[in-house]
């Protein structure tokens, strides 16, 4: 009779060990998705390209500075500089330079920002790029030190300068030292400026804090990635300071540029042919 029937069960080895099991279960590779942060959707990765830009609403991701040279700059036209500085801890601050030891691992930088030489269609520039995965693109001494030496370089050898900004701000870990770099970049810019060249910098997701009140504003021309928070205080600082709501696109890009912060909103994949007609013009046009 069919309800006496014998039932067909899955029969499970005792003796299989774990590591076994776990070998024939199905790996799902690691970054295969990404959720964007402005439209939350969930991403294919590789559906948004080298230039890794959300599909859907054109939300540039953030990026490492290796990945944003081979964006902007002819290939193998880099000449890095100032690769043998190294940071130090004038405030004995607990495990900083193990954590710097850690970062200069996983960026393979030497600090949050790679500075050099390099060409846009075969003109030569000097360039600067922060990197947000470096302590989150903190401006130490160092990172000062070497966007001071590019804008002295890039005056002595008469060349224009792009800097792409990434950053939270200061370096709480070296203290008054990380904010005298401000005031000694913004020298340095000044400089280059008095010698008739021109600075374009291009503020990218996030620019904040003592950078966006330093350099990250001294260009001549102020490009911006879409989406990119830019500013100085966060959020909820200046709305309890000035005990109002602040509207929701606040210190977004686009915000900036419809208040004169910014000059132009440029997305990722047309960067490096604003770069070079940018640089181009000034060239032709006798900047000094």
């Amino acid at each position: 009779m069919g309800l006496f029937k014998k039932k067909n069960y899955i029969r499970i080895n005792p003796n299989r060990s774990a590591e076994q099991s776990d070998a024939k279960k199905p790996a799902v590779p690691d970054n295969m998705w990404a959720k964007c942060p402005n439209c939350k959707r969930t991403l294919y990765t590789k559906d948004m390209g080298a230039e890794k830009v959300c599909p859907y609403c054109s939300y540039s991701f953030r990026i490492g500075a290796w990945e944003r040279l081979a964006l902007t700059i002819d290939e193998k036209s880099f000449e890095e500089w100032d690769n043998d500085l190294r940071t130090k801890d004038p405030l004995n601050f607990p495990d900083y330079l193990e954590k710097i030891a850690a970062m200069q691992e996983k960026t393979e930088l030497n600090e949050a920002v790679l500075t050099g030489k390099a060409t846009i269609d075969g003109q030569e520039l000097g360039i600067g790029v922060m990197d947000a995965n470096f302590i989150m693109g903190s401006m130490g001494t160092i990172v000062g030190e070497k966007i001071t030496r590019l804008f002295e370089r890039a005056t002595e050898q008469e060349l224009p300068v792009v800097l792409f900004t990434a950053s939270g701000g200061a370096r709480m870990q070296e203290g008054i030292f990380s904010l005298m770099q401000m005031a000694k970049i913004s020298g340095a810019v000044k400089r280059h400026s008095k010698a008739g060249l021109v600075y374009i910098t291009v503020l990218t997701d996030p620019t904040t804090g003592g950078v966006t009140a330093s350099f990250a504003m001294d260009g001549d021309v102020i490009l911006a990635e879409p989406q990119s928070l830019i500013g100085f205080a966060g959020r909820r600082v200046i709305e309890q300071t000035i005990r109002q709501e602040l509207p929701e696109d606040f210190q977004k890009a686009e915000f900036l540029l419809a208040h004169g912060f910014v000059d132009q909103i440029v997305p990722r994949n047309q960067l490096r042919e604003t770069l070079s007609k940018l640089i181009q013009f000034h060239v032709m046009k006798g900047w000094k």
